[in-house]
């Protein structure tokens, strides 16, 4: 169970006061147009309130209520609201035949049927301000449960989250990894952060193996529509060349687009650790929404200010504070994480690497036609 004192700074983008942006330096720097204030606009998605569940549900025929009986039962309805009319098309009734075929075989998928939308739960779209791109579920036991680079207990965080923690520390030098170096992120969902894959199931042991079923397309309709309905911008996260494909249509002057390597053992020396993406994600919220709406990358119960480090180049030279509390040191301080032939870590993210070598490869063929 996470904790009240982690999910302590719940608030999100919602609610007409919102403080008035400061400074434009760090949105020019980005990209974005000078910030305009917020105080009198709604900086949060309005939720559906013409949407009627049960009518939607009432006009599907038999086979469509069945197929989707687990959008219906489990994609949050903030969601369901815009994507209803996607959830009966042609592509994704044939990926849910495919699933219910693979139901039917036996054949173990994961994550676990309840946890497929867990991202759409515990983060509405209302509530969106960053999203991070994954690829592949984690495809063994205990491993993956909706959120992109996030395990469940008592699973230790894999080699390319570890990478993760890595760069939070960089940018935020008193972030400490959770204990144990657990890798549970659903305090970063609830605070706004949506990890998203862009493959929602996988078969067990066997990475990508669900790719090109309708996946992705539905993952980008997502994707699209965070960048549609959340006029005010938000940040995305886009790290390796698959997830960059993914948002190259995303209007760079509304929203703060970050891309760089992927944090997997494979590729993370080329750039990942120096990419500032943590810092960098909370002045682009700071310059837009006020220092309030930043960012707690925080995964340990609170104790004491996490502040951010001064800023020391010249185009960022805005010192922010970010108010979450952490304990003080309890663990070991996180490594990062190198690929060695012959060593087997305790827990190898195989299913992501694999994944990501596929999707880039896929990439490249593509490229090539």
């Amino acid at each position: 169970m996470v904790s009240p004192a982690i999910k302590r700074k719940s608030e999100h983008l919602s609610g007409p006061d919102s403080k008035k942006p400061k400074g434009g330096s760090i949105t020019a720097f980005f990209g974005a147009p000078k910030p305009k204030p917020l105080s009198n606009q709604s900086t949060s998605t309005p939720r559906s309130s013409s949407f009627d569940k049960a009518k939607w549900v009432a006009s599907l025929t038999p086979e469509q209520k069945e197929l989707l009986q687990l959008e219906i039962d489990t994609l949050d309805e903030s969601w369901l609201a815009h994507l209803k009319d996607e959830v009966v098309s042609t592509e994704f009734l044939n990926l849910k035949r495919f699933l219910k075929k693979e139901k039917d075989s036996n054949v173990k998928v994961f994550p676990p049927e309840e946890d497929v939308y867990s991202w759409s739960r515990h983060t509405p779209l209302h509530n969106v301000k960053v999203v991070i791109i994954g690829q592949d579920p984690y495809h063994n036991h205990n491993q993956a449960h909706g959120l992109c680079f996030s395990v469940r207990a008592p699973v230790r965080a894999p080699p390319s989250l570890l990478n993760i923690y890595k760069g939070i520390k960089i940018d935020y030098p008193d972030f400490e990894s959770p204990p144990d170096n657990g890798g549970l992120l659903i305090p970063w969902a609830e605070r706004g952060i949506l990890m998203l894959n862009t493959c929602l199931t996988v078969r067990a042991h066997q990475a990508n193996s669900h790719s090109n079923k309708g996946w992705e397309k539905f993952t980008q309709k997502v994707i699209d529509l965070v960048a549609r309905v959340r006029t005010n911008g938000v940040v995305f996260l886009a790290w390796g060349r698959p997830a960059g494909t993914r948002v190259a249509k995303i209007n760079k002057e509304k929203h703060c687009i970050l891309q760089s390597v992927h944090p997997s053992p494979l590729s993370a020396h080329n750039g990942f650790f120096k990419n500032g993406h943590f810092k960098k994600c909370n002045d682009w919220l700071a310059s837009r929404y006020g220092e309030d709406e930043i960012i707690d990358w925080s995964l340990v119960p609170s104790k004491k200010p996490l502040l951010a480090p001064c800023v020391s180049d010249k185009e960022n030279s805005t010192a922010l504070t970010n108010k979450v509390p952490v304990e003080p040191p309890q663990s070991a301080k996180t490594e990062v994480v190198k690929v060695q032939p012959g060593k087997v870590d305790e827990f190898d993210d195989d299913d992501a690497i694999e994944a990501l070598v596929a999707a880039e490869a896929a990439e490249n063929s593509s490229n090539l036609v």
